[in-house]
């Protein structure tokens, strides 16, 4: 008996007795006076334990069975299922296993049998909070995230992700190395998809910005001259599209909680998946944990008005999605690049051309492409003769040296005669 229900027993009786009214005690249970009078007609014929709830002790009706509780708990002792959370797992226990069992139920089930512990909160660093943008495409947050992804199972992989800052969207691929290379591959596939958007929200990382370097000590100079662009940075230039840095982790927030998620329930799937190699990493990415998230993680943006562009004829991808540099044409109209040299076709060459600076397109394919002002020229590697060896003759004998001059051995001035 509880409590509460020792309190109604001592008014129920005083109300038997006479010494309040039934009005009284109803008011002080907080029943009708209809229900006060059952009570007591309840108490005499039952006696003192007719006040406890009929429900008292009894099996509710939407218990789950002991042996549901046991499955559960055996599938989620096995090695594959270390470390998740409450939530993950009744998501993996009724698409895998086909064991439906709610979150808040499934976390008593993990804390009890010591398969998960309940994280203390603690009260982090306040950042200033930053209203996200209205429409789809108004910003995008890219970042990279090196992690363990594979947990020692296959190469170490980069997970590059794209998030729009309006919608959580979320584009993202695995590569082996976070070079400009694989970046650009991956901004080629988003212009693809959506067109170009308002802007890109990055670190300050050497793949967006170009760093001077100084010496241990050395402050920063105000007059020195602005730095040329990152191939990055020149590509986003030519597309129209602005870049905006970040001067902390936490202003990009919203791609780094990304990465926190994944870095949890993505590292899990491809372990279940036993994900072993980059293709079946990036096949599980787009075919399981990409969908899930722009579904599950995505809301709709203030204004529904889409702000992404569209890719006009003046903007040639793969032109600009290349490692661009500058050279200088030769009198032979040739030039040097990378240690080779390249003949410019006869029917491309023009008035003007001839020690004028071209740009020299490494295109993510591999091809070398050549443009002289907006015109493109066809060129050819040039097979280079080998260097000759010059053969210096050989030295000549030289004559013994000759004896030294005698002719004045004996010769004194004290014997010469005196005038």
């Amino acid at each position: 008996m509880t409590q509460k229900e020792r309190d109604r027993l001592v008014v129920l009786k005083k109300a038997t007795a006479g010494l309040i009214t039934h009005k009284q005690a109803s008011i002080e249970i907080g029943v009708t006076e209809r229900q006060v009078r059952r009570m007591i007609r309840k108490i005499r014929n039952e006696g003192d334990k007719a006040v406890i709830h009929g429900s008292t002790r009894r099996v509710g009706n939407r218990k789950i069975a002991d042996t549901v509780k046991q499955e559960a708990i055996a599938t989620l002792s096995q090695d594959v299922y270390k470390g998740f959370g409450p939530t993950l797992a009744a998501e993996y226990l009724a698409s895998k296993h086909e064991q439906h069992v709610g979150r808040e139920t499934l976390r008593g089930w993990m804390i009890g049998a010591k398969l998960w512990r309940a994280k203390l909160k603690r009260v982090d660093k306040v950042h200033v909070w930053r209203q996200r943008r209205s429409c789809w495409g108004e910003l995008v947050q890219w970042d990279t995230s090196e992690h363990d992804w594979l947990e020692g199972r296959g190469p170490r992989l980069y997970l590059i992700s794209m998030i729009d800052d309006a919608t959580d969207r979320v584009l993202a691929r695995f590569v082996l190395s976070d070079s400009t290379e694989e970046n650009m591959r991956l901004l080629w596939t988003y212009l693809e998809q959506h067109g170009r958007p308002v802007s890109f929200y990055t670190d300050k990382a050497s793949l967006f910005v170009t760093s001077l370097k100084r010496k241990r000590g050395e402050t920063a100079d105000k007059d020195l001259q602005v730095l040329p662009p990152t191939q990055i940075g020149r590509a986003l230039r030519e597309l129209g599209i602005a870049w905006i840095p970040a001067h902390s982790p936490q202003a990009k927030g919203r791609v780094e909680r990304s990465f926190s998620t994944a870095q949890d329930r993505l590292v899990k799937g491809l372990r279940v998946a036993g994900v072993k190699t980059l293709e079946e990493a990036n096949a599980h990415l787009q075919s399981e944990y990409l969908p899930w998230c722009n579904k599950k993680l995505t809301h709709a943006a203030a204004n529904a008005s889409n702000a992404h562009r569209k890719l006009g004829k003046e903007h040639r991808l793969e032109a600009s999605l290349s490692s661009v540099e500058s050279r200088q044409v030769t009198n032979d109209y040739t030039i040097r690049y990378q240690g080779k040299i390249y003949q410019i076709a006869r029917k491309d060459i023009r008035s003007g051309l001839r020690g004028a600076s071209v740009r020299v397109e490494l295109r993510l394919d591999g091809s070398l492409a050549l443009r002289f002002g907006e015109r493109y020229l066809e060129i050819q590697l040039c097979e280079v003769a080998p260097e000759r060896v010059e053969t210096k003759p050989p030295a000549a004998t030289r004559k013994p040296a000759a004896s030294p001059r005698t002719w004045m051995k004996n010769f004194t001035l004290k014997k010469t005669r005196k005038s």
